[in-house]
């Protein structure tokens, strides 16, 4: 844990990742961008952003003046303002400047923060699924299943990265088979409408395993349904018990993020890279690169022949929202 910035006439930035779980604050130098003070809640703590955001400046300390803010959030964008999709939090950058003596508010969609923070990644935050034939002027993508699935686009701008942000995570489910096509009737009768977030999310992950208990009629002993955290919980069973039911969930779950993440790799012929965030990847990463996720991003029909082009990277650096927060507000 980063220890208190020291008291200084300079200004500072405040950068934050805010989602469903858990949110990020840092404060950081201007000049060189190092973090100098770091804090991480659980949002569900909190009834609204503005407190969390006092707790953090008290526990900063006096002295440190801040200059300029962007904060990373787990929603749609519009006019520097957002609701949280799974948190009752409205971020009003115009209220927050008022509220806070924290300079100028930018709020921007998570994984647009994310794809930013691609640039600042270091070979050890990055696991290779699939080396690819990189092109480094090209399109990139960061897909991230979590809480929700974030989906953003990088494209090259002249010596810079422009942002392609988006709610890629709402488009809808598409079975590829007939275990999949079952899955999705399950999920229609009791969600509705079922997006791609709706099966690569926590949610999701624990739907997969019911569906299967649904299916074979008996579920793990151990039961991760009765465990605080469910989802995290079928991803520990699956990786230390291959025979198990959470298994087969989770191979199921890596089919289908397999064959979402060749999709959107060719929605944007990300040549420059695939890049796999969000807080479930790492967590299931041996299953991720047993094959099945890798099958099913290149089972694309006519254009199977360009899925071996594309470099996919799982990133094992969870500050990655919160080190884009930090170049954007830099940029800004």
């Amino acid at each position: 844990m980063k220890q208190k910035p020291e008291t200084r006439n300079s200004t500072l930035i405040l950068a934050g990742d805010i989602g469903g779980t858990k949110t990020l604050l840092a404060l950081a130098d201007p000049i060189t961008g190092a973090s100098l003070f770091e804090r991480r809640y659980a949002s569900r703590d909190y009834g609204n952003f503005s407190d969390l955001l006092r707790i953090f400046l008290n526990e900063a300390g006096d002295g440190k003046k801040v200059d300029r803010t962007c904060l990373a959030v787990a929603g749609p964008v519009e006019a520097n303002r957002s609701n949280i999709t799974y948190l009752p939090w409205l971020i009003d950058g115009a209220t927050l400047e008022e509220a806070f003596d924290i300079g100028r508010v930018q709020v921007h969609n998570d994984f647009a923060a994310a794809a930013q923070g691609i640039a600042t990644l270091a070979p050890q935050d990055l696991v290779e699924l699939q080396t690819g034939t990189p092109v480094e002027t090209a399109a990139r993508v960061v897909i991230g299943a979590g809480t929700g699935l974030g989906v953003a686009g990088l494209i090259r701008q002249g010596d810079d990265w422009r942002t392609v942000p988006g709610e890629g995570g709402h488009i809808g489910f598409a079975p590829a088979d007939e275990e999949q096509l079952a899955l999705w009737r399950f999920l229609t009768l009791h969600h509705g409408r079922v997006t791609a977030e709706r099966v690569l999310s926590g949610a999701g992950l624990v739907d997969v395993y019911r569906f299967l208990v649904a299916e074979s009629g008996a579920g793990d002993t151990p039961d991760p349904l009765q465990t605080d955290e469910p989802a995290a919980s079928i991803g520990g069973l699956a990786n230390h018990q291959p025979q198990s039911l959470s298994a087969r969930a989770v191979t199921l779950f890596a089919r289908i993020y397999g064959a979402y993440a060749g999709d959107m790799a060719l929605l944007f012929m990300a040549r420059g890279g695939v890049y796999l965030a969000g807080g479930i990847a790492p967590k299931i990463l041996p299953l991720l690169a047993n094959g099945s996720f890798m099958t099913a991003f290149r089972a694309k029909a006519e254009h199977a022949r360009l899925m071996p082009d594309f470099p996919v990277r799982v990133v094992v650096n969870e500050g990655l929202g919160l080190q884009g927060a930090l170049h954007l507000a830099d940029k800004g």
